[in-house]
């Protein structure tokens, strides 16, 4: 990456970081996704239950590697299961002692903007477990709940290919706002502030671009 690159992500690295924290959340910064995940760590305890969040940062920061090792009691939603399964491994993420996810846009107002396919992962981020940690890169600021809305449409098509979802917009390329049950937009989650449950909600904002 070459310095002015660079230096313009630090500045919007921090610029995201407060707003965040005027917002009531917990902010941290980290230069690269590998940083992210020593982060992440620094901040997990041992022997606590973990969920997670479906996330493209998430797998791009190779933690699950890390939350393998047997020093945390982690709901895998990763493994090779039915959907009978997943669906049990999402409701007991629910009442977790962490929940780690990403999510699809910030906007200039720190509101953070996530749309689902299942829910489980704006449910979690809004109410159940003790802590949330959301990991973001600088791509993911946008101006506002417009924007916001406009790139989740945007990368909607690259979330249900990534899936196997077989919804029109995997052909198309863009949004078709479909009403199919594998839709990827079925359910959508508005942060507007981290103030009713203080220190609640950490993000850890990457200086760079990570995920979809």
């Amino acid at each position: 990456m070459n310095s002015e690159k660079k230096e313009r992500y630090d500045e919007i690295a921090a610029r995201m970081m407060e707003v965040l924290s005027h917002k009531g959340f917990d902010t941290y910064y980290a230069a690269n996704l590998a940083a992210a995940r020593d982060q992440v760590l620094e901040l997990i305890p041992e022997n606590v239950s973990i969920g997670l969040g479906g996330s493209v940062t998430l797998e791009q920061m190779d933690i699950l590697s890390h939350l393998r090792t047997g020093k945390y009691r982690l709901i895998d939603r990763y493994r090779d299961c039915t959907p009978a399964q997943h669906i049990k491994y999402y409701k007991e993420a629910l009442a977790a002692d962490y929940f780690l996810t990403g999510a699809n846009a910030i906007t200039s107002k720190g509101e953070i903007v996530c749309t689902d396919c299942s829910g489980n992962r704006v449910a979690a981020m809004i109410f159940g477990p003790e802590k949330v940690i959301i990991v973001a890169g600088v791509n993911k600021m946008v101006e506002d709940m417009e924007a916001a809305f406009r790139r989740i449409k945007k990368i909607a098509p690259l979330n249900a290919k990534r899936n196997g979802h077989r919804t029109p917009c995997t052909l198309t390329g863009k949004c078709e706002n479909c009403n199919l049950p594998a839709s990827m937009c079925n359910y959508t989650g508005i942060i507007h502030n981290g103030m009713r449950f203080k220190n609640r909600i950490a993000v850890v904002v990457i200086a760079g671009e990570a995920g979809f």
